[in-house]
């Protein structure tokens, strides 16, 4: 075997595909954005054909650029946009409606009848998950309620459900493996994280046919091999994660206790909790950190919608910068004794709070309030949200005995963690240390690791621990009494925004 990795990260505005030698350099990379559409208010989608596409051309491309031919990849390692769902026909491969994405809102109507019918803790107890638009299980359902015919094909076997993982093994196994991870499972309010399997009460409630779901394997596993037509050879498919989980296994966090923050698009925290399964009583998330060799670990974790993508708001929606990087400088301009608060509950705020239909906005505009003062509120509202998380994951590990575990150091990555300011900003509203690691892409890496550590390529876990090197170290040093003047006015600005007492 020649040792070289393809890993492809399909995300929710681009596909990278990094191709990676046996010493973990990164040899090769193919990058291309494609289309999002936004239909009405509130919903978000993707055509999978462009998806499909992105990742054939970025394969390539990285191919083109690491100089090699398919024959030279031992294996493939794929990570994904979670939650973002996808049907289409079992016999011809076609997609029978527009991927409805994680950010889609369309699903809010069908988890406020099920909360009314008391159902949320009954979900809660089996997924750990709760009622929220933001999982696959009710764009499923709104998909299988808004397309006619679709249900009854379904029940007969015709028709497949995925989220992009799924989705894209079946088109590069050229239609023979219809398979998912226990981590992307685990993203789709149908599924057991305690039992590991499709849980058939949940499927019955949201009139979900069974016939139309993935089988679920281990993260490291054998998923198929690649459609030799597509590029030159077959290759496994080795390695299977959702972006975040990536990204937790990227960071090298196999103990539990230890965390890591991905500032892209939205921003999403993860607490290692081992194979303890520990339930949220802050309205966090229990999921499935990652399975491997049969053994699942679990994870709290906190999903902020918007944090990136307030950066793009300035960018493409305001004018004020041109290009994202600029964003950190025009902060550090603004007046520090304006006190501007950017709440961007864009697309309804995200854990622990759990609004759909919060709606964002600013608070603390003054005359003098100008493009600067909007930049520093977008980024401080990154640290805000993530503050939010951090305090509620720490409460939730303690548990009843409120026993103190210890500091939690956070692991960062993602594009926004290359601001210095951003990273300082971040660990001075936390009061905790924030750790950059040389190596940026996190998530991309860690479906390198499954794909490469399945194929005896790569180390195990602890020799892959030890090749992860931290860039800096960013310390708090904000005044505790500024540090909490400035939460302050955060909560009570959230507070105004909620529509849930």
């Amino acid at each position: 075997m020649s040792g070289y990795i393809l890993a492809i990260d399909q995300g929710t505005t681009s596909t990278r595909s990094m191709i990676f030698d046996r010493d973990m350099r990164v040899v090769g990379l193919g990058q291309r954005e494609f289309p999002q559409h936004f239909p009405a208010s509130g919903w978000v989608e993707h055509e999978p054909e462009d998806i499909w596409q992105s990742v054939l051309e970025t394969i390539r491309l990285a191919l083109a650029d690491a100089g090699l031919s398919a024959a030279a990849i031992s294996a493939i390692g794929i990570t994904n946009q979670r939650e973002t769902t996808v049907v289409w026909d079992r016999k011809t491969g076609v997609a029978l409606h527009r991927a409805v994405v994680w950010q889609d809102r369309r699903g809010t109507p069908i988890c406020e009848f099920l909360k009314q019918r008391g159902l949320e803790p009954l979900f809660s107890e089996r997924t750990g998950l709760l009622l929220d638009p933001y999982f696959s299980g009710t764009k499923l359902a709104w998909i299988l309620d808004h397309v006619e015919g679709l249900r009854d094909r379904a029940e007969r076997g015709e028709i497949c459900f995925g989220t992009i993982d799924s989705f894209l093994i079946y088109r590069l196994t050229g239609h023979r493996r219809h398979v998912t991870d226990a981590t992307n499972a685990s993203r789709t309010l149908i599924y057991d994280i305690e039992r590991n399997v499709w849980d058939d009460e949940l499927l019955s409630i949201l009139d979900i046919p069974r016939a139309m779901l993935p089988e679920v394997l281990d993260c490291a596993a054998d998923f198929g091999v690649t459609d030799s037509a597509l590029f030159g050879a077959e290759i496994p498919i080795l390695g299977v994660a959702g972006d975040q989980q990536a990204a937790v296994i990227g960071n090298a966090c196999f103990e539990p206790g230890m965390m890591k923050s991905t500032y892209g698009t939205g921003c999403f925290a993860l607490l290692n909790t081992g194979t303890e399964r520990v339930t949220s009583s802050n309205r966090l998330l229990t999921t499935i950190a990652y399975r491997l060799d049969g053994v699942t670990t679990y994870a709290l974790e906190g999903s902020i919608f918007i944090a990136g993508a307030a950066v793009q708001w300035l960018r493409d929606e305001l004018g004020f910068i041109k290009v994202a990087s600029e964003v950190s400088a025009l902060a550090q301009q603004a007046d520090p004794n304006q006190r501007v608060y950017l709440v961007p509950a864009f697309t309804g705020l995200g854990a622990p709070y759990w609004d759909a239909e919060a709606r964002g906005a600013i608070f603390g505009l003054t005359r003098g309030t100008g493009p600067a003062e909007f930049a520093r509120a977008a980024l401080e509202s990154v640290a805000y949200q993530t503050f939010d998380l951090l305090e509620a994951m720490r409460h939730d590990w303690a548990g009843d005995t409120g026993q103190d575990k210890g500091q939690t150091v956070l692991r960062v990555d993602g594009g926004m963690v290359a601001s210095d300011w951003t990273m300082q900003r971040l660990a001075d509203i936390l009061a905790a240390p924030v750790d950059r690691p040389v190596f940026l892409e996190t998530t991309i890496l860690g479906a390198a690791w499954l794909a490469a550590s399945r194929a005896k390529i790569w180390p195990d876990r602890a020799g892959f621990a030890a090749r992860w090197h931290r860039d800096r170290r960013f310390e708090p040093g904000m005044d505790d009494a500024a540090r909490e003047t400035a939460i302050d006015g955060w909560r009570d600005s959230v507070r105004r925004c909620l529509t849930r007492a």
